[in-house]
């Protein structure tokens, strides 16, 4: 359930590397039973995985497939800090200067905006409009 509010900021949190449960409740200010529901199942997804610190007590940490977000999450808060917030609570930056997710052809290096996209259907059975229909 990736798509939740409080699995997202669930993930923006461990990968800022806060781990522990507690931190993760105080920075998201989810309710605790949402909270522990929404790590359970990001765990079980695949995104996150525990490890234990203490004899009963776990840190989470992304996965493989959890890392692959970071541009999902970073998308979202580029958006956030433009629409949302009037100054940015967090900003990124790489060797010292900010940056802003953004969409690049690997190909050619060009910035990518939804105009220049070329929509290809790659499902058997499937167009743009959905699936064929038989008569």
């Amino acid at each position: 359930m990736v798509g939740d509010r409080w699995s997202l900021l669930a993930l923006r949190e461990v990968l800022f590397g806060n781990r522990r449960f507690s931190q993760i409740a105080r920075n998201t200010g989810a309710p605790r039973d949402r909270l522990a529901a929404r790590l359970k199942s990001l765990v079980e997804d695949g995104l996150l995985e525990r490890r234990p610190y203490q004899a009963s007590r776990f840190e989470y940490y992304l996965t493989e497939s959890g890392m692959e977000l970071f541009h999902v999450l970073t998308a979202i808060m580029t958006w956030g800090d433009r629409w949302i917030n009037d100054t940015a609570p967090m900003l990124l930056e790489h060797h010292g200067h900010r940056i802003d997710a953004m969409t690049v052809c690997r190909a050619c290096g060009e910035e990518v905006t939804p105009a220049d996209l070329d929509l290809v259907s790659n499902a058997p059975g499937w167009t743009l409009s959905g699936p064929v229909q038989s008569n």
